[in-house]
């Protein structure tokens, strides 16, 4: 599923995904990547500063990560321009969510947030008990919404 958003002329795009080669549903560890592409529609540069996640796990574990830049990058959006990267999340159970902002600024130093629409983690279903996964090693489990 792709998820979107426009703020201030920059549209976010997320698609989300659960790694399986990553977790260990068994043991309670569920991996969820996700790729996101921000694109600058606007007539001006601007160039992404900071981040602010609040992350929500079904087992009750909720967080915030704030830092500068993505994966270590501030990129600068000329019109036209996108840029894209991927990173992951660890999940204590197979349903969550991630949403947040991005701090933004123009070429003249003006400050703006650009909002991520809320993205939703589905991995697979583990039963409270079991000690293994349902699912042949090299099956891939079934998303239940």
């Amino acid at each position: 599923m792709r998820y979107e958003q426009s703020t201030e002329g920059i549209r976010v795009a997320v698609r989300p995904s659960f790694s399986l080669a990553d977790s260990d549903p068994a043991e309670g560890t569920f991996v969820f990547a996700y790729t996101i592409e921000m694109a600058n529609e606007s007539d001006t540069t601007a160039q992404l500063l900071f981040r602010h996640w609040r992350i929500h796990d079904a087992a009750g574990d909720d967080s915030t990560v704030d830092g500068e830049g993505v994966v270590g990058e501030q990129p600068i959006l000329h019109p036209g321009e996108s840029h894209e990267y991927r990173s992951y999340c660890v999940l204590r159970s197979p349903v969550g969510y991630m949403e947040g902002h991005y701090t933004f600024a123009w070429k003249d130093g003006e400050e703006f947030r650009v909002l991520v629409p809320r993205f939703h983690f589905n991995g697979p279903l583990v039963l409270p008990g079991t000690s293994h996964i349902p699912f042949g090693e090299d099956e891939e489990p079934e998303v239940l919404h």
